[in-house]
């Protein structure tokens, strides 16, 4: 796995995205818990936590989808949508074989935070829309 760290931020100095619509703003940096490296993603007074490996699986399965893909996020006791980002994200058929998402009750809107941060880290393209946006692989 790539080191991100430099390119992600630190929780003294967090990297700031914007969600897909431009809407609202949150953080994101990396920290580690009981050895464990993850993405802190930090809304308002809401933080998430996501697995590191998240990064890599997510920019494999895009290449490997090879076409744009809808994000549909969804807060964790929602259903999602066969073939979303967000459903791939908590799929017993992903690499780690369930939520990349590592907080309970917040393990939800990987396909909110997440796709900004593939976009910052060069791994995907995004749109920017209203809603109902997309991402796709974007080849180096």
């Amino acid at each position: 796995m790539p080191n991100y760290k430099t390119k992600i931020g630190t929780k003294d100095k967090p990297l700031e995205l914007k969600t897909p619509p431009g809407t609202a703003t949150y953080t994101m940096h990396v920290d580690e818990k009981d050895g464990v490296e993850m993405l802190i993603c930090t809304v308002g007074t809401t933080v998430l936590h996501y697995d590191m490996r998240s990064i890599d699986d997510l920019a494999a399965m895009l290449k490997k989808h090879g076409d744009w893909m809808v994000l549909g996020s969804k807060d964790e006791k929602q259903e999602t949508k066969e073939g979303t980002v967000e459903h791939w994200a908590r799929s017993l058929d992903n690499p780690i074989g369930g939520w990349y998402g590592l907080k309970k009750n917040f393990r939800g809107r990987f396909a909110m935070y997440m796709p900004p941060l593939m976009e910052h880290l060069g791994l995907a393209e995004l749109e920017h829309n209203a809603r109902d946006n997309r991402m796709r692989y974007k080849a180096k």
